[in-house]
Order: structure tokens, then sequence, then C-alpha cells
């Protein structure tokens, strides 16, 4: 209670969101919802909520091992992350196979992470950091390659989007007409794990969902157009960090849990309002004009 009660509010915070290291936050983590939001639609349609999930963990060695041998943390993330995609995408096709292989990985990298995470124990606090997140320590370096990421994310679904939403919908009809299913497949898990090892940064390995899942499913409880449930789901996740920020700046406590708690109440809001009715189901790209649904 004694800690509690030492939150105090800061009269200065509209300075603090001035400092610079505040304005690296906000870029990073803008950049870091608009990779998520985009992202999400597709997580959730294909099932990949786990998988996800498991990335952020799988990462977690490839971290403390950065830690461990004086490399950026970024490029051990980005190492593990990406690896540990395209194995979790080239050993499981279906869902349940990607869950069991996603679930050996898993362990495997845990397993890899609480060794690496001991040997490293003398940078306690970089590890805690890669747990839940330390926005407020972006640096100017983390923030090109950040950019790059969400360069390369926002990019590649703007030529991959319709094929890819229809291959998440409904794969077998998909394929039937000539999509490259497993291509795709394998570069939507490349995507995620480049946006994943920016949103590990931001709010941490454990509280991933919050910008990952999160607001796209509360945007699903509202629309089930795929560009709308995008745009939807960037613009919580924006609303999640920037609140975040400014509530952090305002009584000095860590960003990552306003965010997280942001991205949740909004979710229980669209819960609570939208009546129990149960999640829009994901529309299926016409079949009409031109493009990928015509090919057979």
């Amino acid at each position: 209670m004694s800690a509690l009660a030492a939150v105090e509010f800061q009269s200065n915070w509209v300075e603090i969101l001035q400092s610079p290291f505040m304005r690296n936050a906000l870029v990073g983590g803008s950049m870091v919802a608009v990779a998520a939001g985009l992202l999400g639609y597709f997580v959730i349609t294909r099932q990949n909520a786990f998988a996800a999930h498991a990335l952020a963990h799988i990462g977690f060695p490839g971290a403390t091992g950065a830690i461990l041998v004086g490399a950026p943390v970024t490029l051990g993330l980005t190492v593990f992350c990406v690896g540990g995609g395209l194995l979790i995408g080239l050993f499981g096709r279906r869902v349940a196979d990607r869950e069991m292989a996603t679930g050996t990985i898993l362990a495997l990298a845990t397993a890899l992470g609480v060794l690496f995470a001991s040997l490293a124990s003398a940078n306690a606090g970089t590890t805690t950091s890669v747990l839940f997140g330390n926005l407020l320590a972006i640096s100017a370096d983390q923030l090109v390659v950040f950019g790059v990421f969400t360069a390369a994310v926002v990019g590649t679904l703007a030529v991959l989007a319709r094929p890819l939403v229809f291959a998440s919908v409904d794969p077998a009809v998909a394929e039937a007409r000539g999509v490259p299913v497993r291509a795709l497949g394998l570069a939507f898990v490349v995507l995620l794990a480049l946006t994943i090892t920016m949103a590990v940064q931001v709010v941490g390995t454990l509280l991933l969902f919050a910008l990952v899942v999160t607001p796209a499913a509360t945007a699903l409880r509202i629309t089930a157009r795929p560009a709308r449930v995008a745009a939807l789901a960037v613009l919580l996740a924006l609303g999640s960090v920037w609140g975040g920020l400014v509530l952090s700046a305002m009584v000095d406590l860590p960003p990552s849990f306003f965010i997280v708690s942001l991205a949740v109440l909004a979710w229980v809001v669209v819960l609570a309002t939208s009546g129990g009715r149960g999640r829009h189901r994901p529309q299926r790209p016409a079949a009409h004009g031109h493009g990928v649904a015509q090919r057979t």
C-alpha cells in the first residue's frame, strides 16, 4: 500500500512528453502499432494467436543470448523470431500440426532462454525489459530498425493483401484456384516475426497480445470487412500506445501497463456493448472481377 501511496500526479507531464526519450517512444510505439494492427486480422483469421504468443517467447533466448555476447538485443530477437516463424511455417501446415510444431519449438526456446538468462544474470535489468518491455528506452538506432521493419510489413501487405486474405479465410479453395497458399503462409510468419520483434521491445514478451491480437479482436466485434478491421485495429493500437505514454508521463509508471490496460479496456467496452453477439466472421474476397479469386 505504501508503494501505491507514493504514486503522485506529475504537474510537468507536458514537458516530459516533449523530452527526446518520449519522442522516440512515441515514434517507435506508433510504428509498432501500425504493423501490429495490420497483421492482427490475419493472426486471428489464420488461427495463429498461439503462434504469435509463442514467437515472442521464442525470441526471448535470442534477446538473452544477444545480451550474453554483447550483441544488439534487436538482432537477437530478429534472428530467433524469424527463424522460429519459418520453422513453424515449414513444419505446421494444418492447424493441429502447426500447434504441435509451435509447442515443441517453444519448449526448446524457453529452455535456451532460461540457460542464457542465468548466464547473463549480471544484465538482469535488460532481461526484465525483454519480458515486460521498455518503450521509454527506445534509441535512435532502434527507430531506424523499426522504420525498416514497418516499411517491410506495410509494403509487403500492400502487395499481398488480397491473396493473403483469400488464403487465410478459405485456404482450400484458394489453393484449388492456384493461390500459392504455402508461400503466403511463410511470408506471413516472417512479417509476424518482424512485428513481434518490435512489439516485444514496447510491451514485452509477456504482454504482447495487447498489441498484436487484442485490437484486431476488438475490431472484429465491430465489422467483418478486412480493410475496416485493419484500419480500426491500427487506430485502437495507436490510441493505446499514445494514451499509455500520456498516462505514464502523468504518474511516472511503466507505459506498458497503461498500453495493455487501454487495449483491454477497449475490448471489454466493445464486448459489453455488442450485446453478447458472436464475433463477426471474416469475409472471403469476392470471386468476381480480377485478381487471384479468378484463377483456376
